[in-house]
């Protein structure tokens, strides 16, 4: 996590297709005299409905956990109304700050896609994912805890390894998550609390694991390792370098927030 390699030729599966699918090349960001020559043309009250269901298609792909791309939402929410897009953006996220109590974060500046993160709760404390309630978002706690506790980034065969040891056979569907490697390679992926990766020149190919964006997010390391050292009898601190990444500084790797992409 600290260094998240992105491999030669890798290229990270998600259910969004490739990346060169996200673009959307019939919009341009409009600049500040489009905006306020688009405004001319809708009521505030039809800005604010417009808005308003730019809020609920968000809410409801949060749901779920689903990203949205900016592609997406100008093509079935925005429509017509693409050329103030900006000043709806400001609005939404001032509904969802105001209102909700969450943060919209562009979590890929360069193809737009969005989550939202529940600004309430710091980094410390304990979160759906941090104090997991339910056996699909512990079985992703483990799995975050593996890549965090060996550097960031492990081959897939070691958490199918892992897994297993705790009787989740990637290989035989589980009574509780279903079919577990789609659950993990394919759910948790579109997520974004996982990357999964193809190593390059292997054959048969080879895949490892990454934090996703979402969990950079969302997850305390320092949870993490309070949960090892209860597990391993140990004081978090006498692994150091997981510690010292753990009560950094979170604002360095915070993903960059917009309210105007």
């Amino acid at each position: 996590m600290t260094q998240r390699r992105k491999l030669p030729g890798s290229r990270q599966h998600t259910s969004f297709g490739t990346q060169e699918d996200d673009e959307d090349p019939t919009f341009t960001q409009p600049s500040t005299s489009q905006v306020q020559r688009g405004l001319e043309k809708f009521t505030p009250a039809q800005v604010d409905q417009k808005t308003a269901e730019v809020v609920q298609y968000f809410l409801v792909k949060d749901q779920k956990k689903v990203p949205v791309r900016r592609a997406d939402l100008v093509k079935h929410v925005v429509k017509d109304y693409r050329n103030i897009y900006p000043e709806i953006m400001k609005k939404a996220t001032r509904t969802f700050d105001q209102v909700f109590g969450l943060k919209l974060v562009e979590i890929d500046t360069k193809y737009h896609v969005y989550i939202l993160v529940n600004k309430l709760e710091t980094a410390e404390e304990a979160s759906g994912i941090n104090s997991p309630t339910n056996p699909k978002t512990g079985l992703l706690f483990v799995i975050l805890s593996v890549i965090f506790m060996k550097g960031g980034v492990v081959r897939e065969t070691l958490i199918w390894n892992t897994l297993k040891k705790l009787r989740v056979d990637a290989g035989v569907k589980h009574e509780e998550f279903g079919d577990v490697k789609r659950l993990v390679t394919d759910e948790f992926v579109r997520q974004r609390y996982l990357e999964y990766v193809r190593i390059p020149h292997t054959e048969p190919a080879e895949h490892e694991f990454h934090w996703g964006q979402r969990a950079d997010l969302e997850v305390s390391k320092a949870k993490i390792l309070e949960f090892m050292g209860q597990l391993h009898d140990q004081e978090p601190q006498s692994w150091t370098q997981q510690y010292r990444e753990a009560h950094s500084d979170p604002d360095s790797t915070q993903a960059s927030t917009s309210s105007q992409r």
